[in-house]
């Protein structure tokens, strides 16, 4: 079945940075579009960043310039770089795995599969 594992979060300082990785197996990766999705207590799960299967990738606006997604196929993994963490970051971050080529990359419920999730903690 599809496992999604995510690993590398957290305690980090205001400014500083982490690397999350998440490790993908049961599906074909190289033709699966990948995304990352934050969770903080009592609100919504909301996007944060994807990658297509082409490589293509996009980032909310509060991340650009910060955050960096990637992907190694040949590894079946998924990374997300944070960089100039802010406490606001601080949430339980998901990978999320879609294998249909959606234009509504942010949304939730476009994504079949998801991880457990690691929890980013930033300190101010």
């Amino acid at each position: 079945q599809v496992q999604l594992v995510e690993s590398g979060g957290g305690l980090a300082q205001a400014g500083g940075s982490l690397r999350l990785v998440c490790a993908a197996s049961g599906l074909t990766f190289s033709n699966s579009h990948m995304g990352w999705f934050r969770q903080v207590p009592g609100k919504e799960r909301d996007f944060v960043a994807a990658i297509r299967s082409g490589g293509t990738t996009y980032l909310r606006n509060s991340v650009q310039g910060r955050f960096t997604i990637s992907r190694d196929n040949a590894k079946n993994t998924v990374y997300l770089q944070m960089s100039d963490l802010k406490p606001e970051d601080t949430a339980v971050y998901y990978c999320a795995a879609s294998l249909s080529n959606t234009p509504f990359y942010y949304l939730r419920n476009q994504y079949g599969y998801w991880g457990q999730g690691t929890q980013v903690t930033v300190s101010a």
